[in-house]
């Protein structure tokens, strides 16, 4: 049986996923923005969800049309085989949904009017007159970008950035996703040595050892498809071996991560054991001002506190000169750092190798990556405070 499958992901890490998925055997891939449409049998829809580290969820694209009305919506959407997936009994709800650029813009009326037309349809199909949806969840979800529709059923579940080992979390952490997607992006191998001395819960040093070793970040936790009727079970026990066994037991990963807060550096310590990657890392509180690495050839990534998530401006700028200062060993170690503050290479006193613009959340940042032997001096940074709705300029005291 072939599908098509759409994986959103963070915007910035679209090239990311879409290594990702080929590696993974994906064919026929569509690059948009923040999305990847994909094509394989339906193994793919275990192997997607089990493997993929920076996709948000994995979607089962039941059909594509161009609408720029209530009444195209509704016969689009009738027109798609829902028989082909949902029972008599099961649940179909309509749940997630955005429009972008679109005649047809109401979240609310497009739900209603797709949920009337999927009625509709297995009316005529099934020749009932009531649904009682007491049955296997099916979510539909649509997508509407430049009047073109995309509908999909949700194969996840809860989002893919839970993993399932982080049980709780210090105040604003990085999402795995993310965290994975910049892990792939500094080049992170079986024999890195790595080190995050603002680790927080201990999302990039898990993350880290995960990619390092080959673990699938889905391996320990259940999808909403392994319930469907249609898809076999034996899909998603061939799927979990195959990841087991691509599992590299004899990779010599090693990562150390350190925080300022004690009780971060116990909850990152439980997450790892949780995660089944504790053995490869030690994790202790220090103040950034006392790390250091030894001769061994190292990669550094965090993601320092900043402005908007802990401390104001100037406290932030502050940890980035100190920052400075420590990762001051340069070739043949490398550094990632994330921080939404435009100016911060002038705080940190380098210029960045390369920039690359992600997001946070709904924040803008850039990953800024240390990695060449000579790297240029950049300016010194100013002690004064940004206008509200522009980082770009700053303000005399």
């Amino acid at each position: 049986m072939r599908v098509v499958l759409s994986a959103p992901c963070h915007f910035g890490l679209e090239s990311v996923l879409s290594s990702e998925i080929r590696r993974m055997g994906g064919e026929n891939l569509e690059v948009t923005d923040g999305r990847i449409t994909f094509e394989g049998d339906e193994s793919m829809i275990a192997r997607a969800n089990i493997g993929l580290r920076t996709a948000e969820r994995v979607q089962l694209v039941l059909g594509r049309f161009e609408a720029r009305s209530f009444e195209e919506l509704f016969q689009g959407v009738k027109k798609i085989p829902f028989e082909d997936y949902i029972g008599k009994k099961d649940a179909f709800p309509v749940k997630g949904g955005w429009s972008l650029k679109s005649q047809l813009f109401s979240i609310s009326d497009c739900q209603s009017i797709i949920k009337k037309a999927i009625v509709t349809r297995l009316q005529e199909v099934y020749n009932l007159s009531w649904f009682e949806e007491t049955g296997t969840t099916y979510a539909v979800e649509f997508g509407i970008n430049r009047d073109n529709v995309m509908i999909t059923l949700d194969t996840t579940g809860t989002g893919l950035h839970k993993r399932g080992y982080r049980k709780n979390a210090v105040l604003a952490p990085i999402k795995e996703t993310l965290a994975a997607g910049i892990i792939d992006l500094a080049h992170i191998y079986p024999d890195t040595v790595l080190y995050d001395p603002f680790c927080g819960s201990g999302t990039m040093l898990i993350e880290s050892a995960m990619h390092a070793m080959r673990i699938a970040p889905g391996l320990r936790r259940r999808f909403a498809a392994e319930k469907w009727d249609w898809l076999p079970q034996t899909v998603w026990q061939q799927e979990r071996q195959r990841a087991f066994d691509l599992i590299k037991r004899d990779a010599t990963f090693r990562a150390y991560g350190s925080d300022i807060d004690p009780a971060a550096v116990e909850l990152a310590q439980y997450n790892a054991k949780q995660a089944g990657v504790g053995t490869r890392i030690e994790i202790v509180q220090r103040d950034v001002k006392d790390f250091y690495m030894p001769d061994e050839k190292g990669v550094v990534i965090c993601n320092p506190p900043y402005g908007e998530r802990l401390l104001d401006l100037k406290t932030a700028q502050e940890i980035y000169e100190t920052m400075g200062k420590v990762f001051s060993q340069g070739y043949p170690h490398r550094y990632y750092i994330i921080s939404p503050d435009m100016e911060f290479e002038k705080s940190f006193g380098r210029m960045a190798d390369k920039r690359r613009k992600l997001y946070n959340g709904m924040i803008p940042c850039q990953l800024y990556m240390y990695f060449k032997e000579e790297q240029k001096k950049a300016p010194k940074p100013s002690r004064t405070k940004p206008y509200p709705d522009r980082r770009d300029h700053r303000i005399k005291k």
